[in-house]
């Protein structure tokens, strides 16, 4: 029996495997705790054997992929000089308590992982509430004397309908602050628990072009600059330049190869020119053999407009691309009058935030590591089959990102 208790990493000698019984769904290991009756705690007398307990059902590892259940059977004493009752204690599990530490750990390693709490439960053979109790153990502080340099702010989807603010450490992808909702004075209370000095410290705060982040972000850091993602610029671009491609398509008969043309070859229109492959193909809609840049110079002869907007849009992307600041601004402010109203509404709007624009241009950061962020926190709210409970979905987005997988025994103990 003594190969049984090593296999199962059972540390205690004074446990004794009886039996083990195979239940078809599971092994039942059949034990007993005793050892020598120690002295009362009470009134120190001397206490004697009394009887067995009825069998503890503890949970325990897979063995052999099967779950495992330790029926312990524990000894009690009774004292000779005041007639108090003691049980015996292991080290296998805490006094008073039915879930052993080997299983703690477990549970703990597993919040780590995304994995739904049902399923670490199932598989663990324990409940939901257990898991879960675990969950808010967990703790995190916040170090209010200090803030980093770069910071990343975004939204991400907690229920349906409803964005939530998050903050990213740029260079060390903590989180900083996990928030439900987006308005100013949701962000402005728990960054306000930081003295100035403290705020002065951040230098840089990426975001997407959601104005109403503008303001709180200056009144709370004098000394940050802000950076629009560089991605979102780009999609206003391509999707102004789309827009104006449906306008053109739609002048045509839905039944003309015309409109056939411009709605099958879309994607073409919006690549950047100079990553169109040169490889000659048959084009079904054209009827020959053509490249992509042959199709597209095919497109834009059907109309001039078309034609304009779309040397237009190159070049604006050469010049962001190349992050050629002053060139980008020069050449929007030289053709919006004659843009079309719908390159007029992204000019204007590109023209409001110059300067952070520029600094989206001249400083390498963006919120592209906040994005990889959110796709996790996608992740974890699919496989937790969504949250109910904002707290506990936090504590997961911070058990996956501040916590390294090194440090888990360590959180675990």
């Amino acid at each position: 029996m003594r190969f049984i208790t090593n296999l199962l990493g059972i540390k205690d000698p004074n446990i004794t495997i009886l039996e083990v019984v195979d239940t078809g769904s599971r092994k039942e290991v059949i034990a007993k705790l005793a050892y020598l009756a120690p002295k009362c705690q009470h009134c120190q007398g001397q206490m004697a054997k009394y009887d067995f307990q009825k069998p503890s059902k503890i949970p325990y590892l897979e063995c052999a992929g099967y779950k495992t259940l330790i029926r312990l059977r524990k000894r009690r004493f009774r004292c000779q000089e005041c007639g108090k009752m003691a049980v015996t204690e292991t080290s296998l599990i805490k006094k008073n308590h039915q879930i052993p530490l080997i299983l703690n750990q477990k549970i703990t390693q597993k919040l780590i992982e995304k994995v739904a709490m049902t399923a670490t439960a199932e598989s663990l053979a324990v409940s939901t509430s257990t898991v879960s109790r675990k969950l808010k153990e967990f703790q995190f502080k916040t170090d209010l004397t200090w803030m980093q340099t770069n910071m990343s702010w975004d939204e991400y989807s907690f229920k349906k309908g409803k964005m939530s603010f998050i903050a990213q450490d740029f260079d060390s992808l903590k989180v900083v602050a996990i928030l439900d909702g987006g308005t100013q004075a949701t962000i402005r209370n728990p960054f306000l628990r930081y003295s100035r000095i403290v705020r002065n410290r951040v230098k840089v705060i990426t975001m997407d072009m959601f104005s109403p982040y503008y303001a709180i972000a200056k009144k709370l850091f004098h000394s940050a600059k802000i950076v629009l993602d560089r991605f979102h610029m780009a999609q206003h671009m391509s999707r102004a330049m789309n827009n104006l491609r449906i306008q053109v398509m739609n002048q045509f008969d839905r039944k003309s190869h015309e409109y056939r043309a411009l709605k099958r070859y879309w994607k073409l229109i919006l690549q950047d020119s100079r990553k169109l492959s040169d490889k000659r193909f048959y084009r079904p809609t054209f009827h020959m053999h053509l490249t992509k840049q042959e199709i597209v110079a095919k497109l834009l002869r059907y109309a001039q407009e078309l034609r304009q907007h779309y040397e237009l849009y190159q070049l604006l992307l050469f010049h962001f691309q190349e992050k050629q600041a002053e060139q980008f601004f020069r050449l929007i402010e030289e053709t919006i009058p004659n843009a079309n109203p719908v390159f007029q509404t992204v000019f204007k709007t590109f023209l409001k935030n110059k300067d952070k624009i520029v600094n989206a241009l001249e400083l390498p950061y963006s919120n592209a590591k906040l994005e990889a962020t959110n796709i996790l926190i996608k992740v974890i709210k699919r496989n937790g089959f969504d949250f109910r409970n904002l707290e506990n979905f936090k504590t997961r987005i911070f058990i996956a990102l501040n916590i390294k997988r090194e440090k888990t025994n360590v959180t675990a103990q």
